[in-house]
């Protein structure tokens, strides 16, 4: 089953095994799946450099969501939050992830690959693709982050 949504992946030395593991997960699923980086594992590489490459993207529409991966998913977060109309959520369990999607309209799911296991990070994955924005109360405030 294909899906039409564009997801980029991105992380650094310390987000690699797992970006390759979800990078298959959303490919089994049927996303169009593109590698924004790192390629191959290389402990010099920075996660802000990764970070800032799949938030241009993602912020300037190229792609309909990213997922991010670091040591703890932080920096990569901070990151990414500094683009205009990125919404990136460090999520630690899958009702995280999906209130990310219900309440701030995420379109960009932070994991961190030392602070916790794989199957975890698919369940926050798969609660992140499969949740909604639900709009209302909410879209106001999510218009409030790239106006304020």
């Amino acid at each position: 089953m294909k899906n039409s949504q564009k997801i980029c992946v991105a992380g650094d030395h310390a987000g690699f095994e797992l970006k390759e593991i979800v990078k298959k997960h959303l490919i089994k699923k049927g996303f169009n799946v593109q590698d924004c980086g790192a390629t191959v594992y290389d402990a010099a590489d920075d996660y802000p450099v990764f970070a800032a490459d799949l938030a241009k993207k993602v912020g300037g529409g190229e792609f309909d969501r990213g997922v991010l991966f670091c040591g703890t998913g932080v920096g990569a977060s901070i990151m990414a939050n500094r683009y205009k109309n990125v919404r990136a959520a460090l999520c630690f369990t899958p009702e995280m992830g999906a209130m990310s999607r219900a309440h701030n309209d995420s379109n960009v799911l932070v994991l961190g690959s030392r602070t916790m296991a794989e199957e975890v990070s698919l369940a926050i994955l798969d609660a992140w693709l499969s949740g909604t924005f639900e709009g209302g109360r909410h879209e106001k405030r999510v218009r409030m982050l790239d106006e304020l």
